[in-house]
């Protein structure tokens, strides 16, 4: 057995894991995760375009682990190359990830055609977009949803279990079991993005069984994360200082899981009545599209979305003060409304989206605040 790193290894993105396996149907080659490289434009091109294997002969199956881009996101371009094995995931994963693949094939088509036109020719050859968005509603044919806890034969000789990660809707760590040709049966665990305890909406990370081989990020190794209590009183007393300005709270925060998670903070603290009375725009159309998602998996959430929500039939994402925008002329009307209000936006780190445009309107006003939430 060989395990063979393509990516996420001495960096974060890219996360794409190979398992080589010698069954007594011969050699199989599985992947773990199929993510994007992010970075820098020029050199992310480069290493996303092309694969160390050839993904129309080489490759039997993938396990996806979640749908954020580092480990999705190359899954249209496998599908465009000829991969027509098996992406299995849980179901939340296969539905978000129809909608994130989606999104990226926009943004993709959209870079494309900007750098075409606006960079000089001996800068960036222009070979077309990653992928397509047709591209990305092909490949969801290969994706087969499983849940939790449940033996898949991926391959001859190779089960699989899904554990929950407690990262996002969905997320998994995975369990393998492989049975080699003449060698005793060995188990591998792939941790992927850990969660930790405590988080709103979804279970906490399940213990990792005993395995013989872990493979496990440490993107927060020996860091002490600050509590879940102490960052919903600062953001409590951040709104509670600008409403009395009569200023706007500008939040840039990730469109999947992060968007939904501040949502959630602010319903139980308007039901608390911990904050004042002002209206919330959440501005990102692909949020809105991740949020009908995460009301259709009510699987995956804890024991507090429950008590708090759904034993009393409320929507824990929309409540009195929440309007979701639905489109530019909504979202641009926002600078004419007076504060005080909220205003949730992507990308989460102010790289893209529409944040950039209300920081642009908005970031010299003294009575406003910019809070910044990414990675609560």
């Amino acid at each position: 057995m060989k395990i063979i790193p393509h990516g996420a290894a001495r960096e974060v993105t890219g996360s794409c894991h190979e398992l080589q396996v010698e069954t007594k149907d011969g050699l199989k080659r599985i992947l773990l995760d199929c993510g994007l490289f992010q970075g820098k434009r020029r050199e992310a091109v480069e290493k996303n375009a092309r694969f160390p294997f050839d993904p129309a002969k080489d490759i039997d199956a993938v396990v996806l682990s979640h749908a954020h881009m580092d480990h999705v996101g190359r899954i249209p371009l496998l599908y465009k190359q000829g991969y027509r094995g098996t992406v299995y995931c849980t179901f939340a994963t296969m539905d978000l990830a129809d909608v994130m693949l989606q999104d990226s094939g926009y943004i993709h088509e959209k870079d494309e055609e900007f750098f075409c036109k606006h960079l000089p020719k001996d800068m960036l050859s222009c070979e077309g977009p990653l992928y397509t968005q047709q591209d990305a509603t092909e490949c969801m044919e290969i994706f087969e949803g499983r849940n939790y806890n449940e033996w898949i034969d991926i391959v001859p000789g190779v089960q699989a279990k899904f554990l929950e990660a407690g990262h996002i809707v969905g997320a998994a760590m995975v369990v393998l079991e492989i049975q080699e040709k003449d060698r005793e049966k060995r188990t591998i665990g792939f941790s992927a993005d850990l969660g930790r305890s405590m988080l709103p909406i979804i279970r906490d990370p399940a213990p990792m069984p005993p395995v013989d081989t872990l493979i496990c990020e440490s993107t927060y190794g020996n860091r002490t994360h600050e509590t879940i209590e102490n960052a919903v009183g600062q953001l409590r007393d951040v709104i509670v200082r600008t409403a009395k300005r009569g200023g706007k709270v500008l939040i840039p925060a990730f469109s999947l899981e992060r968007t939904q998670e501040i949502v959630y903070d602010l319903h139980l603290l308007w039901d608390k009545k911990q904050i004042p009375e002002i209206p919330i725009f959440i501005d990102s159309p692909l949020a809105s599209r991740v949020t009908e998602v995460f009301m259709q998996h009510s699987e995956c959430y804890d024991e507090d979305m429950y008590r708090d929500f759904l034993s009393k039939a409320h929507n824990p994402f929309q409540f009195s003060l929440v309007t979701y925008t639905e489109n530019v002329e909504e979202s641009k009307a926002l600078n004419d409304k007076p504060g005080p209000m909220i205003i949730m936006a992507g990308s989460g780190m102010c790289e893209a989206g529409r944040i950039r445009h209300h920081l642009k309107n908005e970031i010299q006003d003294e009575h406003s605040s910019v809070v910044a939430v990414g990675y609560m």
